[in-house]
């Protein structure tokens, strides 16, 4: 409840990529931006965000390729961090580099969105969509965990943001190889244990336990 109301709300930045017509969305950015740019503002910030996830998305549509940080934080939170994204020189980097469109930040000066649930899909129910946030913030966390062991190693600081690039490309093959192969049993499974292994209706209509 102390989190509620007042100068407290979700806010969102979200990166737009340059998305070539007939070519694949470069995935890799998204664990690139979430690494460089997003954990260190999670550290700076911690005692300050009180929920935060990312969401990835790519459709041939006006957001494109885009990749977002939402995280529920004060009024003043949310224009220090728009202001540390905008002044990031990696972000500057990628901009340059033709890979980053733009980046849009929600506006401090709008009215928030106050409420825990407020971001969740409104077709579910309320207490899902109050509870569903501490869900994908968990997630966001260990999809972030594993971009950071990935991406750690030996090699030296890559020099140019091509390099640097390369390096994400690596790290964004080895965490699709890691859900492709142990996703079901690590995910799928406990979250579905989680539940006392009751089935779950999925999008053909039928019943299925992982």
């Amino acid at each position: 409840g102390g989190v509620l109301g007042g100068d407290n709300g979700w806010w969102a930045v979200r990166f737009r990529m340059d998305w070539p017509n007939d070519d694949a969305p470069r995935w890799h950015m998204d664990p690139l931006l979430a690494h460089r740019v997003a954990l260190p503002l999670l550290k700076r910030y911690r005692d300050e965000i009180f929920l935060w996830r990312f969401h990835r998305r790519a459709a041939r549509d006006g957001a494109g390729h885009q990749f977002s940080l939402i995280f529920y934080a004060a009024r003043n939170t949310a224009r220090r961090i728009n202001a540390d994204v905008l002044g990031n020189p990696l972000v500057e980097q990628a901009r340059a580099s033709g890979r980053l469109a733009e980046v849009v930040c929600d506006d401090p000066a709008a009215l928030p969105k106050p409420d825990i649930g407020d971001t969740s899909d409104p077709a579910w129910s309320p207490p899902l969509r109050d509870a569903w946030p501490h869900f994908l913030m968990g997630a966001s966390r260990t999809w972030l965990e594993l971009i950071a062991v990935l991406a750690a190693g030996d090699e030296p600081e890559p020099a140019t943001f091509h390099e640097t690039e390369q390096r994400y490309q690596r790290v964004n093959a080895a965490i699709t190889a890691i859900w492709q192969r142990e996703g079901r049993h690590a995910f799928l499974h406990h979250l579905n244990a989680l539940f006392g292994y009751e089935p779950v209706l999925i999008i053909d209509k039928r019943l299925m336990n992982f």
